[in-house]
């Protein structure tokens, strides 16, 4: 059986995903959809609901709807579509509720008696439809919370900046539909800010309102690169490259700070006002004294910072921790590897408007240890006062 295409689409309001799946439907117009929506339920799995329609489906349109696991009905519905229709082509348009990369993760992830779902599909391009109005104003929303499906379970609780931020970040390509753009400041805006979150990706913008749309390029509803699956997996490490672009447009930069000495936490804490002055996004790995053992991640999105203990440092004698990481996580590792420290350093990126960008890495430098601070060891530093993560492992 030859391999099918699976593209996958996601929009932060439906009106904009239901936009780039019909635009991604005239380049295959022999696609399959498979439309999603999840209905949560405070205890037990969800119910998941799929629409089903195109020229190759079994039955031309087709709604159903299942209690459990999300991951699992979609595979089902995947495996079945290529065991009876074989379609050339499906499209899966998932709701915004859906944290993408963990979802898509899961989604490839080989299981016991079916495999992987990599045998039946190659990937296309994970494309996402953005309404730059709703982007910007949930981008600095952080007194609320959400919790997106991520494949097995809902996530902790998170912000609607931190959603929005992920939803840009999980894209190999970004859409604002036509009708989604007025030509605003607000759609520039947001251009400026997705180049910066995800310059990997490809951005499609209107220039101005009521010109035709751009032609969506071919390569979207092809076979996305080699690998696609072991980079999503790679993404969701607590260390990892961190992603940055140089220079930027309309006040919107990025800075990318590095460091291969430990931080002081109550310094750090100290200094995060003016470290996050402006900043929309941040994301990467810390080295705190107070915890020489563990990988701190950094994430922030609009004025919420969250530090947490998400993994322990590789060490050269631990051969069980070296054979359970990534190919990935081994091989920075080794290319980063200090003889007295190992893997152990300091990487965010931080992304914002007007950034005060030597202001910033003065700051950060300030907070790590002085030469006499360092030569105390692992013993001393964890005796330094932690009002970062004293008492909780996040902030």
């Amino acid at each position: 059986m030859r391999k099918g295409l699976l593209s996958v689409v996601a929009g932060n309001t439906p009106g904009v995903r239901g936009a780039v799946v019909d635009r991604l439907l005239r380049l295959s117009p022999r696609a399959v959809l498979l439309a999603v929506s999840i209905e949560g339920r405070e205890a037990g799995h969800p119910v998941v609901q799929r629409y089903l329609s195109g020229a190759e489906a079994t039955r031309p349109e087709a709604s159903r709807g299942a209690t459990g696991d999300p991951v699992v009905i979609l595979r089902q519905d995947l495996l079945e579509l290529r065991r009876t229709a074989e379609p050339a082509h499906v499209v899966l348009a998932l709701p915004e509720d859906v944290d993408v990369l963990p979802l898509m993760v899961e989604l490839w992830r080989a299981r016991v008696g079916s495999g992987s779902l990599g045998e039946f599909y190659d990937p296309a391009p994970v494309v996402v439809g953005v309404d730059p109005v709703s982007f910007m104003a949930d981008i600095g929303c952080v007194h609320q919370s959400l919790r997106l499906w991520t494949g097995r379970d809902r996530s902790e609780p998170l912000s609607p900046a931190e959603a929005a931020a992920r939803q840009v970040e999980a894209a190999d390509a970004v859409i604002v539909p036509e009708d989604a753009s007025d030509g605003s400041e607000q759609t520039s805006a947001f251009a400026a800010l997705a180049a910066q979150l995800n310059s990997h990706a490809l951005l499609l913008t209107p220039v101005e309102a009521g010109t035709p749309e751009t032609e969506l390029p071919q390569s979207l509803v092809g076979a996305g690169r080699e690998g696609a699956a072991e980079e999503w997996q790679a993404r969701l490490e607590p260390v990892t490259v961190p992603r940055s672009r140089q220079g930027g447009s309309r006040r919107v930069g990025s800075l990318l700070w590095q460091a291969r000495r430990p931080l002081h936490p109550e310094r750090l804490a100290d200094a995060l006002p003016t470290v996050m002055s402006g900043v929309v996004r941040g994301r990467g790995h810390l080295w705190l004294c107070s915890r020489p053992e563990s990988v701190v991640t950094w994430r922030s999105a609009g004025a919420y910072l969250e530090l947490r203990e998400a993994d322990r440092w590789l060490e050269a004698a631990d051969s069980r921790a070296w054979n359970a990481a990534s190919p990935q996580r081994r091989t920075l590792a080794s290319w980063f590897w200090d003889v007295y420290y190992g893997e152990r350093r300091n990487e965010i990126v931080l992304t914002g408007i007007d950034l005060e960008q030597e202001g910033i890495r003065a700051a950060l430098d300030a907070a790590l240890l002085t030469d006499a601070e360092l030569s105390l060891g692992r013993d001393g530093w964890t005796s330094f006062p932690d009002p970062l993560l004293s008492s909780t492992d996040s902030q």
